[in-house]
């Protein structure tokens, strides 16, 4: 996919995902979450290439000063991923974030020590992150689920499922209708 179609993608996920974004020259301009997605997507690419991790994790950094939202360079993340209100959300270095994904600000996809390889969560697609929920360690939360605001998560979850609670259980999501 190209640039530019890539770019109409995103603005069109935004407006989407977002009541009161009410053109895409608002949300080109305005939105942190659009503006850290885009940063990532340089600072992966530039992860991706020998030698040049150093820069990327520069670059992140900046991007984290300017918008309030920390991405590691390493994550992958997926398409039409939405960050709403993207303030003090975390993305740690072994996260894998799938397509559709709905990330509310505080959201927290972190390490539970310091471990070598897969630390961080997998977030299959479909997926709606309350406000502040934290999730921990490397579990998977599945295709189609709702993890609510402020839970804390530290075992996988099925597809489907409505995650809530402190530590977190979860039950199958009753789907809404539209």
């Amino acid at each position: 996919m190209g640039f530019f179609a890539r770019l109409r993608e995103d603005l069109a996920t935004a407006k989407r995902r977002d009541p009161a974004a009410r053109s895409k020259v608002e949300v080109l301009l305005g939105y942190s979450g659009m503006h850290a997605l885009w940063m990532h997507r340089l600072t992966h690419a530039l992860w991706l290439r020998p030698g040049l991790r150093l820069p990327a994790r520069l670059l992140s950094q900046f991007a984290r000063f300017l918008t309030g939202v920390e991405i590691h360079p390493g994550a992958v993340i997926g398409r039409r991923v939405f960050i709403d209100h993207g303030m003090g959300v975390v993305i740690g270095e072994t996260a894998r974030v799938g397509d559709d994904v709905l990330i509310y600000h505080g959201v927290t996809l972190g390490g539970v020590g310091p471990v070598a390889g897969n630390r961080h969560p997998i977030v299959e697609s479909d997926v709606l992150l309350g406000a502040g929920a934290k999730l921990l360690g490397p579990i998977v939360i599945g295709r189609g689920s709702a993890v609510g605001a402020n839970a804390v998560v530290l075992q996988d979850a099925p597809p489907h499922s409505l995650v809530t609670g402190v530590p977190a259980t979860h039950r199958p999501r009753v789907a809404r209708e539209r």
